[in-house]
């Protein structure tokens, strides 16, 4: 009888040499077991031993079948442990992946509208330059496909999948609605249970999947659609401690990459706006323009971002006019405004999450020393306000954790992460999907849109009709 704590595990059989080994690792747990036999190769991972490790010299046939018959073994590749598919279509990417209990991305895929959606010449104000309509088409035209080649990259067919996990809020109404009806006829199909997936819970908990990190920790998530401050306690429980009273800090980037038409701008093209914004205020200087953070006087964890946008808005008309250019033309000095606009925004957000941390510190709601602080959403890969965010961290002796560029923002893996999570600690695991709705975070006021149609002379009557009609199904999904 032999123990290796702390070790890989593997259980093979040599070919020819007639021997099953098994190696433990640390809490008995196994990570990755292969049999091989007369050129048939098994595959289990996550088995949880009852005893220390063995080691079994020539075994007879029977013997060896006995053990595989104790782990459940066929003679094909079998996954012993958990595996979710994770889709994700809340707002304009399509994406799945296949994450198992360990961790593993055993396959993913994503199909990105950005492209489609900066190239339209109609912008939906609402909703970040995203054109309702279009981004409900492309899922439907795509989620079969990214479906598929998620799982063929796992190698597994749906029979294989231990649950379905599928956001259902918050997002757009008509992108959900794509996600959630696919995901049913999976569920129905394969008679799995389904997981329903908060957007922003699949966001916080995406640490986890890349860092050991316990609970609990603080995050601040930061993206074109949210923007909030919360103590993560554990798998569904969340303390809210601020979030913003308007728009988005992405949202806020993008508007003001528009509003300078950086699309036209020969560096900024091809990038949304917040990237846009980035690449520019390296060129420029943030000291030429004084934009006030705002609420500095407020004594909560809130954030808001449209007064400041509204001061952006009135400082670009009037260079507009001191350089006697029309509006859509480039500002010689767009790129000091978007050094202003982009450092009085990281200013803000690092004071609010300052204010946090001291908050949950004061309280003991998290460590003294060696807390956790995670960043996650699209606005988290912008390496200027992660710098902010490194002073705050540093001054208050806590660590500073980001997921990867690709996981900051939306992506299936995040929400397959997010089933396993819940799978493991058996939260929110629907056997019955009879009655699940999708819950929308934007209901757009037609009054707004209305407004801007009949202003724009670019738009036919007929175009309005259309787009106005989907607004309605918005209104109607978005209040029932």
């Amino acid at each position: 009888m032999t123990s290796l704590p702390g070790r890989q595990v593997q259980a093979f059989l040599a070919p020819g040499k007639g021997q099953l080994t098994v190696f433990a690792s640390e809490g008995r747990r196994i990570i990755g077991t292969v049999v091989q036999e007369k050129g048939i190769i098994y595959t289990v991972n996550m088995l949880i031993l009852t005893k220390t490790a063995e080691v079994f010299s020539k075994p007879s046939k029977r013997k060896l079948y006995e053990v595989l018959r104790h782990f459940n073994f066929h003679p094909r590749i079998l996954f012993l442990h958990k595996l979710v598919l994770g889709i994700e279509t809340s707002c304009d990417d399509t994406a799945a992946a296949v994450v198992d209990e360990t961790g593993n991305v055993l396959g993913e895929a994503i199909h990105s509208q950005t492209e489609v959606h900066l190239n339209c010449f109609f912008i939906s104000f609402r909703t970040g330059g995203i054109i309702l309509p279009v981004a409900q088409q492309l899922h439907r035209e795509n989620i079969q496909r990214i479906v598929q080649e998620a799982l063929s990259a796992s190698n597994i067919s749906p029979s294989d999948l231990s649950a379905i996990a599928t956001t259902v809020k918050p997002g757009l109404a008509l992108s959900l609605g794509v996600g959630l009806s696919f995901s049913l006829k999976l569920v129905d199909q394969f008679r799995k249970p389904f997981i329903p997936i908060h957007h922003m819970e699949a966001h916080a908990l995406t640490i986890r999947l890349t860092n050991k990190v316990e609970f609990p920790f603080l995050v601040l998530l930061i993206s074109g659609g949210h923007c909030l401050l919360a103590l993560v306690r554990g798998v569904s429980d969340f303390l809210l401690l601020g979030k913003s009273l308007d728009i988005a800090p992405g949202d806020m980037l993008d508007k003001v990459a528009r509003r300078l038409s950086l699309i036209k701008h020969p560096e900024c093209s091809a990038m949304s706006g917040g990237k846009a914004i980035e690449h520019l205020a390296k060129q420029g200087n943030k000291l030429h323009f004084d934009f006030k953070p705002p609420m500095q006087r407020a004594k909560n964890c809130d954030f808001s971002f449209s007064g400041l946008q509204h001061i952006v808005d009135k400082t670009i008309m009037q260079k507009e006019k001191e350089e006697g250019i029309e509006k859509g033309q480039i500002l010689s000095s767009a790129a000091d405004i978007a050094a202003a606009v982009q450092h009085t925004i990281a200013c803000h957000i690092a004071k609010r999450t300052h204010r946090a941390i001291l908050f949950c510190k004061q309280r003991d709601l998290l460590c003294q020393s060696n807390a956790v602080l995670v960043v996650s959403g699209g606005v988290a890969s912008n390496l200027y306000i992660r710098k902010a965010l490194e002073i705050v961290t540093d001054a208050t002796q806590c660590t500073l954790l980001c997921p990867p560029p690709r996981l900051c923002t939306d992506n299936g893996i995040m929400i397959a992460w997010n089933g396993v999570e819940r799978l493991r600690a058996g939260l929110g695991i629907l056997h019955n999907t009879e009655g699940i709705r999708y819950e929308p975070k934007y209901v757009v006021p037609f009054i707004i849109f209305m407004q801007f149609a009949f202003e724009s002379q670019s738009l036919d009557f007929a175009f309005i009709c259309e787009v106005f009609i989907d607004i309605l199904v918005i209104l109607e999904e978005g209040l029932h």
